[in-house]
């Protein structure tokens, strides 16, 4: 492996955008980096603390490229980064690594997509994709559930998501809350409520890993093939390049071999308690 692909460039975070209580999105702006695929990661390095894998969650392209990284204070980088890092602030940035999502393999189909908690975050690049190339796709339709109101990322972009053409886009908090008025349950419960047409629809998943598994039963239950059922199984990744051994599963390592799989590629995984 080329040694460039490991060492990290500077980057600057120019803007950080709180989302939820403990998560926030970072701006990173930074020069000569590779254009993300959507569902690729990055690996952010904070002086002294270490590396966190991170997916990307938007990429805009200029002079200076700048990268947005949601992150959640869950661990110890992550937490450093949510505590001490601001605007003007560096961060260390090396990628983008791993398999994204399959998207332009599957133009002229309906686009369904389903989104748990944070996982919304390396599915975003999708909603773009459909939306700025609404042509090249059929019917969107986009599931999107958290456990309370306040959780839900991108809250600013929901109005924008219901505006794309020929579009389904339903939200879901899992208990009632006093200023919820749309649906109460889980957010795998709405794929009972939307229309799907099996033998053209493309389906992308993430969130945590128990939801995917119920959501992709689910949806082969409506019909689709588990080829045509995709998840991102971004958990305990390290190096990023398949190195480490940290990220395996079964035979895969997900850096590498993923973070994006099919369904059929990693059910008998996800039906091992614990794996």
């Amino acid at each position: 492996m080329a040694l460039g692909r490991l060492l990290p460039k500077v980057g600057r975070v120019v803007k950080v955008v709180d989302e939820a209580p403990l998560v926030r999105t970072y701006h990173v702006e930074v020069e000569e980096f590779p254009e993300p695929s959507p569902g690729q990661f990055n690996v952010l390095y904070a002086k002294g603390m270490g590396e966190v894998v991170i997916s990307v969650s938007n990429y805009v392209a200029g002079g200076k490229s700048v990268m947005e990284h949601t992150v959640r204070a869950i661990g110890s980088v992550t937490n450093y980064i949510y505590a001490k890092i601001g605007a003007g602030d560096q961060l260390g940035i090396r990628g983008p690594y791993g398999k994204g999502w399959p998207i332009r393999e599957f133009e002229g189909y309906d686009v369904l997509i389903v989104g748990g908690g944070i996982g919304l975050a390396p599915l975003r690049p999708l909603i773009k994709c459909v939306s700025e190339g609404r042509d090249r796709y059929g019917r969107f339709t986009l599931l999107y559930g958290a456990r309370r109101p306040v959780d839900m990322l991108y809250k600013y972009e929901h109005e924008e998501y219901g505006r794309i053409p020929d579009s389904t886009v339903l939200f879901s908090i899992d208990a009632p809350h006093p200023s919820w008025r749309g649906y109460v349950g889980f957010v795998t419960d709405l794929i009972d409520k939307v229309k799907l047409e099996p033998a053209n629809t493309v389906a992308f998943v993430c969130g945590p890993e128990v939801m995917m598994k119920v959501a992709s039963d689910k949806l082969l239950k409506r019909g689709l093939k588990a080829d045509r059922v995709f998840l991102s199984l971004e958990r305990r990744c390290r190096c990023g390049v398949g190195i480490c051994g940290s990220c395996q599963l079964g035979h895969y390592f997900v850096c590498k071999d993923g973070p994006v799989f099919s369904y059929q590629d990693v059910k008998p995984y996800l039906a091992v308690r614990g794996l």
